[in-house]
């Protein structure tokens, strides 16, 4: 069950987590490439707090970026700052999602995000949860799938597991975790069935398209490892 309120704390949580790690860098580091093809940890940290304020729009019934252009423009925009008020800008931004969130409002209500994708208001903080905490891996500054909280694991795999269910370009695929034996399916029904087996970490990472991207899963029928679409 979705709670909005325990998200809120989750992602509390998540930026000071972000912020503490982000302090410890320098203008240098800013400016050294992420884990993000094309981006440097300056556009990492800058997206973070722009995307605070669009989920700010999104809860206010506002469209969520301008355009596309726009979105990339002011991250590019505020990707170069220095590390002093990179920080600041990821506090207020982030305490400005805080706030609108608190507001009284319905969690039942349909929102709009990008591209015209819907969802459930309630939902909204666990999305910027998985902005900041997935992010944070994206930095490379040490903090890695492995040591994402397990709640957020189980529960990302979870949606993205269902975002790629129906995709005709995706086989249909069974995820097996070591840890639990829990199970999830994802993909199409064209292709050849694969079963893949991992840990909860390298799961996540091949649907995320993140670290190793899957390449530690163990392939247990099937071909090979199938390659998903780009978030």
């Amino acid at each position: 069950m979705i709670d909005p309120v325990r998200d809120l704390a989750s992602v509390r949580e998540a930026t000071e987590r972000l912020i503490d790690a982000a302090a410890a860098l320098d203008n240098a580091a800013l400016a050294e490439p992420s884990r993000l093809p094309g981006w440097t940890r300056g556009h990492v940290l800058a997206h973070v707090s722009r995307n605070a304020d669009a989920l700010v729009n999104v809860l206010r019934g506002l469209p969520m970026y301008k355009d596309g252009a726009t979105r990339d423009a002011d991250i590019g925009r505020d990707a170069g700052r220095p590390l002093d008020v990179q920080l600041a800008d990821l506090r207020e931004s982030a305490e400005r999602f805080q706030a609108v969130s608190a507001e009284p409002a319905d969690w039942e209500r349909v929102v709009e995000l990008r591209n015209g994708v819907t969802d459930r208001a309630a939902r909204i903080p666990f999305r910027r949860w998985v902005e900041v905490d997935l992010h944070h891996v994206d930095l490379g500054i040490g903090y890695g799938l492995e040591d994402l909280p397990e709640e957020f694991v189980l529960r990302e795999i979870e949606f993205l597991a269902d975002r790629w269910s129906g995709r005709p370009e995706v086989p249909p695929v069974t995820l097996r975790a070591y840890e639990g034996g829990t199970e999830w399916t994802t993909g199409g029904t064209e292709g050849a069935p694969v079963v893949l087996e991992g840990s909860y970490a390298d799961l996540l990472g091949w649907l995320a398209g993140r670290g190793e991207k899957g390449a530690h899963l163990a392939v247990m029928s099937g071909d090979r490892l199938p390659e998903l679409p780009p978030l």
